[in-house]
């Protein structure tokens, strides 16, 4: 910009630049109007989205996809309020996105004033940090320290509201030229004796395995895990956030673990002496039953959190610091090593061997059926369309889950979903945002017929920016999670989980002037899903599965992790 007499809506977008940011995913509002005024003329595409929760998705998923900052707008009141499930979720996920809402102005706030809300007391605790901006003058630092906040350390969310007298004001704009903090430290190399003695129980022990999560996405640390693994030896699994970290076609990756995860998964966290836990927080999907978790487990966490460190589970060895710098440090050590003593050769052999053996004793395996589309052989063809390369979004269910265990992630980034808050309807903004992000990469939005319902207007949004997204609903004709439970833990008394109604795709996707269809026979699927990928718009591919088909492996809730039914219930021969 020209001059440095700049409005507060000027300044906004000043700062942004600044920061890089190519995308903004939002809706307008009476008191954002001066920032959209200015955004008019400015250089940053702004993305329309038809609802403010998605606004807060699709800039999750441009965050998931690139590792940059996301951002998002809305405006004051109900704009406001309607991001707070997208920002919980951002913060449960460590995500890094920067929020800017609007707020009345300064001499209004607290009279109840039209669409007033308290944003910044309702986003204090779904937030990593937030600022209430009432002065021009402390407005440029307040944007920059949001980002350095979102992106540093843990990432998380971070949202910025701004009276609409400061989006008005005009002054003079100066450059924030650094940050400075005093009450925020990010640790980030680690003890030095802590990793050495990090180095020598992975070193020395007999049934080690690598703990891995989404820690490893956040700090780049993909090559330091893969050499780990592969300098030792030893097994892996990979948190449902963690996905992609460690290639799905590596020998050494099991799959993931916990209430979903596989028998082989489950039991080798069972058994294991040493669990290596590296940018996980010991989530009670992973663990169950927390006192029968790991009982015969030394355990070593990594992780750049302090507050994550000990919190679930006390380890043995506890390291703060970044994982992708600490990885690097026990590499080291651990070449010094290999000169100086064997590992445990001959219990490493039958470590592996045992493995297998889980692997093969109840192995995770597609479902097929010639009468009926079977959810597994879904998410199987998907896989083989994908070749481990395309990015991937659910929304939160059944077809995550068989998504999460069918699926061969080869890169991080690809797999986006909602882990730790679990929000219905995140799959599809989430796919815009990646879109946006990777425009070259095939993007597949998996969702379930009740979270798609709950983002349909962004149909709108896809069709007007011409994504290609492929859409492909998992139609059960049921809230399919809920009613396994309550198939498995309430009798059978299925309450309010049918979905009796579904639009028809292809006059929904035609009413967006894209194509849609629906697919019930497994003769059809392969050439259907072919289609849609080949298509260079978006495409609706709806998909009649099996109703009531169940996610196995499954760990009851309150059970330990190595107690999975492996599958339905069989029938007892009397005679």
């Amino acid at each position: 910009m020209a001059s440095n007499l700049l409005s507060g809506a000027q300044t906004v977008l000043e700062c942004l630049q600044r920061e890089k940011v190519e995308v903004i995913f939002g809706y307008p509002g009476g008191v954002t109007l001066p920032l959209y005024d200015a955004i008019y003329d400015g250089p940053i595409k702004h993305v329309l989205v038809r609802h403010e929760q998605n606004a807060a998705f699709a800039a999750q998923g441009y965050a998931r996809a690139t590792g940059k900052i996301g951002v998002c707008c809305a405006t004051s009141g109900p704009g406001a309020t309607n991001l707070v499930t997208g920002l919980v979720d951002a913060m449960m996920d460590s995500i890094p996105i920067v929020a800017i809402t609007g707020q009345v102005s300064s001499k209004l706030i607290g009279s109840d004033a039209f669409q007033e809300a308290d944003t910044f007391g309702i986003t204090r605790s779904g937030t990593k940090h937030n600022f209430l901006v009432k002065t021009l003058a402390e407005l440029p630092r307040a944007i920059h320290e949001a980002f350095h906040i979102a992106g540093t350390g843990r990432p998380g969310p971070v949202l910025v509201d701004i009276t609409k007298d400061v989006f008005q004001a005009v002054g003079h704009y100066q450059h924030v030229n650094s940050i400075h903090l005093p009450g925020y430290r990010v640790y980030t190399e680690g003890h030095a004796g802590q990793i050495r003695r990090a180095a020598q129980a992975m070193w020395e022990a007999k049934r080690p395995l690598v703990y891995a999560g989404g820690g490893i996405i956040h700090s780049g640390a993909r090559e330091e895990l893969r050499s780990l693994v592969e300098t030792l030896d030893i097994p892996a699994v990979v948190t449902l956030m963690g996905l992609g970290a460690l290639p799905g076609t590596h020998p050494n990756f099991i799959s993931m673990p916990g209430m979903h995860g596989s028998y082989a998964a489950n039991m080798a966290m069972t058994e294991a002496d040493l669990l290596i836990a590296l940018g996980v927080r010991f989530d009670d999907r992973v663990t169950g039953r927390l006192a029968a978790f790991a009982p015969h487990a030394k355990i070593i966490h990594v992780d750049i959190d302090p507050a994550e460190v000990g919190k679930i589970r006390v380890p043995d060895v506890p390291i703060v610091g970044d994982v992708k710098k600490v990885l690097s440090r026990i590499l080291e050590a651990l070449e010094e090593m290999r000169e100086m003593q064997p590992k445990n050769s001959a219990a490493r052999t039958a470590w592996w061997s045992q493995i297998r053996a889980w692997k093969s004793e109840h192995p995770l395996e597609p479902v097929m059926s010639s009468d009926e589309i079977k959810p597994q052989h879904l998410i199987s063809e998907i896989d083989r369309l994908s070749g481990g390369e395309a990015i991937v979004t659910s929304d939160v269910g059944q077809h995550q889950m068989w998504a999460a265990q069918f699926i061969k992630f080869n890169h991080p980034r690809l797999w986006i979903n909602s882990g730790g808050l679990g929000a219905m309807g995140f799959g599809l903004p989430a796919a815009i945002g990646a879109q946006f992000a990777r425009p070259d990469k095939l993007v597949f939005s998996i969702v379930g017929d009740g979270g798609f319902q709950m983002s349909i207007p962004e149909l709108a949004t896809i069709a007007n920016q011409a994504l290609p997204i492929k859409i492909i609903v998992m139609n059960n004709g049921y809230l399919g999670m809920v009613r396994q439970w309550q198939e498995l833990f309430y009798n059978n008394r299925l309450c309010s989980v049918k979905l009796d109604t579904f639009p028809d795709p292809e006059k929904l996707a035609g009413a967006y002037g894209f194509t849609g269809r629906t697919v019930e026979r497994p003769s059809e699927l392969r050439a259907a899903l072919e289609t849609a990928v080949r298509e260079p718009g978006p495409y609706l591919l709806n998909v009649k599965v099996t109703p009531f088909e169940n996610v196995y492996p499954m760990v009851p809730s309150g059970g330990a992790i190595n107690e999975m039914v492996l599958g339905p219930p069989q029938p007892v021969e009397v005679g």
